[in-house]
């Protein structure tokens, strides 16, 4: 009997000895902001000699050169072979070839509505290009002027009518497209049948048991900052919850694991650069080769991004507009509004590329849905283009036609525009230069002709729009002062209304993180920060006024750049983004906007103020910042603004007056520290002139 249970025994031991396959569990995880390290635990029993095991039931997405195994005490490993078993699962396809017939029809049928637009506006172009009629060539009596007149009404009616409508059928459809395609993803996204497995050769001294920690690296797999930002009242210390957003899709699904997370990136090339002698010689001069500097890799990919909006900034801070803003690798792309402001969907893309006239193209992860871009000056061909819009009235009814176009000058505008105006240019001939004056047009400001006016006597920022009119009904409007045509220049009134090293981070709680590229969300600590409150303003780029908040010391938390969701006394007040990078001994983040406090900018115009000293021409500049205080607390306000700083040994700025405003002389910035009392008013004001060659143009 005692025989026959010590055989019972030794079955087990015998079996597991002699099983090729064996499995192992995931117990602990370092997660790195792309990929990831896991650790497995499987227990095996070796016999006497060489033996062979396959570790079954990993990852497809291992980095086989990452493999390392511990845990071996005196038993040798021969060899190591990393393959993958395939067993692919097969689709439902009863499921998905109805979404498949149904996005085929949808292709068609916009493939036809486009057609449509293409022969509408076909139609309207040959309209437009025979609508000029004569009764002295044609022969034609009024009653038929009249009556073609109509027809060509109402067809460019019913074809506009008819364009639109079909664009309208078009969005729908895409709408509907984007809709299938994401049903399509839901039904496709099921987990990996195929399996990668490791086969292992020992070599045992003895018959052993061994608990094998086996560990590897992975892709697929990573982690994006975080933060809560929340404050109860503008006294009160700033909470900052820090979290980390775990996604995976590796395979296999991390059950009730114990996570790192670390801030590194194993994905980063580590090698340190050599660097050689640089040898000049003569080249044929046809061609430059240039080479970039490496740039530090700061940001990193946040997958469940699937809209990114934000501002695109020149490098003083200032609005961007017509920038364009594409998902690298796609034709997925928009522009910036007349604000600077983008938004663009971003599922079908890593990166973003943003590109303008006149700077450097800057390409960037898409790290957060909201991503405020700064471009630096292209040195190598700097060229500033101001948007405007020219319009022409050409009936009594005033049907316009209406064109956004770049230009340099207000006289490039009126080129080939309006009678007897051209472009002033320079020629030098044997050493001398020549200017031809140009015939001066009326200026209208904000319906009020001003005299004397000249291109410059207004900031291009307070312009809203510039109208190009000529002809006899405006010379019917504006008189004999019209014979050189009429610039109508409307600006801004309405106030702008917008809604390493590494350290790694041991998490005490075991989380479970399933392998379907969703986001599990894992505190990673909370803070209370000493925190400064003051409201900030820089009416010059943004007319709102933004509660602040600023806290030092913040080195000492491992921040990286990320996306935070920020809570004003209890309440949701919109989203921001941190940014240790840009950050240097203070780090400020936004709070909100408080519509109780207003901020204006005036530029005093006084046309007639302006002169002239030899070959220059003097500009004066004078600017009122209104602040006014309707809440019904006290306030510390921070008020910004700047001085334009010369690059040219041609342009002088003097008489700079500064009144109450602290000066930065390096930089041109002005900011005063104010305190506003419940209802309070405060006006401050600055002012400076310009002296540059009188047949030069600047933009102040």
């Amino acid at each position: 009997m005692k025989n026959l249970f010590l055989c019972l025994a030794l079955i087990p031991l015998f079996l597991m000895g002699n099983d090729k396959k064996i499995s192992s569990e995931i117990k602990e995880v370092t997660v790195y902001l792309n990929g990831a390290q896991i650790t497995r635990t499987a227990l095996c029993k070796l016999p006497e000699g060489t033996s062979e095991l396959t570790l079954t039931g990993l990852s497809t997405k291992i980095d086989e050169s990452s493999i390392q195994i511990s845990g071996l005490k005196a038993v040798s490993i021969l060899s190591l072979e990393y393959d993958i078993n395939y067993m692919a699962l097969e689709v439902d396809q009863s499921t998905l070839s109805p979404l498949h017939l149904r996005l085929e029809h949808i292709e068609t049928e916009i493939a036809r509505l486009k057609n449509q637009i293409s022969g509408l506006e076909e139609e309207a172009e040959v309209i437009y290009s025979n609508r000029t009629v004569s009764t002295r060539t044609q022969g034609l009596s009024l009653e038929k002027v009249k009556e073609i007149s109509t027809y060509y009404r109402e067809r460019i009616t019913a074809i506009k009518n008819e364009i639109f409508n079909a664009n309208l059928k078009v969005k729908g459809l895409n709408e509907e497209t984007r809709t299938i395609q994401n049903q399509l993803a839901e039904l496709n996204n099921t987990p990996e049948k195929e399996q990668g497995e490791l086969k292992i050769t020992f070599d045992a001294p003895v018959v052993s048991t061994l608990n094998l920690l086996v560990s590897y690296q992975v892709s697929d797999a990573g982690w994006i900052p975080n933060y809560d930002i929340k404050s109860e009242e503008i006294d009160a210390p700033l909470k900052l919850t820090y979290k980390a957003h775990v996604y995976q899709k590796t395979g296999n699904d991390w059950t009730n694991v114990n996570i790192t997370l670390s801030t590194g990136n194993p994905a980063l090339n580590v090698a340190k650069p050599h660097l050689g002698t640089k040898y000049l010689n003569f080249t044929n001069g046809y061609r430059t080769m240039t080479r970039n500097t490496t740039k530090k890799k700061r940001y990193v990919y946040n997958p469940s991004v699937k809209t990114v909006s934000g501002t695109v900034l020149d490098e003083s801070g200032a609005t961007l507009p017509g920038a364009r803003v594409v998902v690298k690798g796609t034709s997925n792309g928009t522009q910036t509004d007349f604000d600077g402001h983008f938004s663009l969907d971003v599922e079908n893309g890593q990166e973003l590329s943003v590109s303008y006239i006149g700077f450097d193209t800057t390409v960037l992860p898409i790290y957060s849905s909201v991503m405020n871009i700064r471009l630096d000056e292209d040195m190598r061909n700097i060229q500033t283009l101001d948007e405007v819009v020219v319009t022409g009235y050409g009936t009594q009814k005033k049907k316009a036609y209406t064109a956004a176009v770049t230009a340099i000058s207000t006289e490039k505008i009126l080129a080939g525009r309006i009678d007897g105006v051209k472009i002033r240019e320079s020629s030098s001939i044997k050493g001398k230069s020549s200017n031809i004056p140009l015939p001066k047009p009326l200026y209208v400001i904000d319906g009020i002709p001003v005299a004397g006016f000249e291109d410059g006597d207004l900031d291009m920022d307070e312009i809203q729009s510039v109208e190009v009119l000529k002809g006899a009904e405006t010379a019917a409007i504006y008189g004999s002062r019209a014979s050189n045509g009429v610039i109508v220049i409307t600006t801004r009134k309405s106030t702008l209304k917008n809604d390493v090293t590494h350290a790694k981070f041991v998490i005490k709680k075991a989380y479970s993180v399933p392998s379907d590229g969703d986001i599990t969300a894992i505190e990673i600590n909370t803070f209370k920060l000493d925190a400064q409150y003051e409201y900030f303003a820089a009416p010059i780029i943004n007319e709102n006024v933004f509660l602040t908040s600023r806290f030092e010391n913040w080195e000492q938390y491992n921040l990286l750049p990320g996306e935070a969701s920020i809570y004003f006394k209890g309440g949701y007040a919109g989203k921001t983004s941190v940014d240790p990078y840009t950050t240097k001994k203070e780090m400020t983040v936004s709070l909100g906007i408080d519509p109780n406090i207003t901020v204006t900018r005036k530029q005093n115009k006084n046309f007639k103020s302006k002169n002239f000293t030899g070959s220059n021409r003097i500009l004066d500049r004078n600017y009122d910042l209104e602040v006014k205080n309707n809440k019904a607390v006290s306030i510390d306000l921070k008020l910004v603004d700047r001085i334009p700083i010369s690059q040219n040994k041609e342009i002088r700025v003097d008489d700079i007056e500064t009144n109450n405003g602290a000066y930065d002389t390096k930089k041109g910035l002005l900011h005063w520290n104010l305190k506003l009392s419940p209802q309070e008013t405060k006006t401050e004001s600055f002012s400076f002139q310009v002296r540059y060659p009188k047949y030069k143009r600047i933009t102040i």
